[in-house]
């Protein structure tokens, strides 16, 4: 076997997104990235009536949109 089909066999095997799964994670890109952003706008009292504390919420605002 030489070289070249070993990269190309590598290459078939490995999944590749399709497009509908990069829609998905997009979108669920956008909704954590939103949320995050409402997070960071509620303040002390509306924290509280949710059970966080501010240094809960800074921690989860602070996350990168990527990041679950």
């Amino acid at each position: 076997m030489t070289m070249m089909s070993i990269s190309v066999n590598a290459v078939r095997s490995h999944h590749l997104p399709q497009l509908s799964e990069l829609r998905t994670a997009f979108a669920q890109w956008r909704e954590r990235a939103r949320s995050r952003r409402a997070l960071r706008a509620l303040d002390d009292r509306e924290l509280w009536d949710m059970g966080l504390t501010r240094s809960d919420a800074d921690f989860e605002a602070n996350k990168p949109f990527w990041q679950n």
